[in-house]
């Protein structure tokens, strides 16, 4: 028997089931984007400046102008002017919030990301003092450079000993006379 695969039923959850309408579902991310985008704008200079001019605009005109023209009226305290004031805010409140939690989404991934960096160069730190440590130990071992010309000194001062002590003797056995071999001959009698 083949079961049925069709996401039609009751007993399918609602995501499951197949709409006849398409859902909107705007992309996270460009949405996100442009929430930041304008609570980084509703920080600026600018932005309080041309709220600023909207508003003396706004009530420049519904006070000024002549009573046709006015759309406010500012017996009413400008109600319009409150109202959407108070849309502008209402909107942007939630905003500025989306746009926090993304920064704080970003704050949270790079101090994630510093803590693993801390962590690799306190390891890399820590064997990098494990291999100096190791190489101090072995060169304990190993002649360093002043030990190599002490030896070398104290070797060559040897030789320069015996090289001055076979020259002596060789200077003392060519400077004694010789010892004639027949007495006779060095007193100036004959032998024999």
């Amino acid at each position: 028997m083949r079961k049925n695969t069709d996401a039609t039923g009751l007993d399918t959850p609602v995501e499951a089931r197949h709409r006849g309408r398409n859902r909107f579902r705007p992309n996270p991310d460009s949405f996100g984007q442009t929430t930041e985008t304008f609570a980084r704008f509703m920080g600026t200079p600018q932005f309080l400046l041309w709220m600023t001019v909207f508003c003396v605009l706004w009530l420049g005109w519904n006070t000024v102008a002549p009573e046709a023209w006015r759309f406010d009226s500012a017996a009413l305290g400008f109600t319009a002017l409150t109202l959407m004031l108070s849309l502008q805010a209402s909107y942007a409140a939630p905003l500025l919030l989306l746009a926090q939690n993304r920064q704080d989404d970003r704050d949270r991934v790079s101090l994630r990301e510093d803590r693993d960096r801390a962590e690799r160069n306190l390891a890399d730190t820590e064997y990098l003092t494990r291999e100096l440590a190791a190489l101090r130990i072995s060169l304990r071992e190993v002649a360093t450079r002043d030990f190599v010309r002490t030896e070398v000194r104290s070797i060559l001062e040897e030789l320069v000993a015996e090289l001055k002590k076979e020259e002596n003797t060789e200077l003392s056995t060519t400077e004694s006379p010789e010892i004639p071999k027949n007495r006779a001959d060095s007193h100036g009698n004959p032998g024999n």
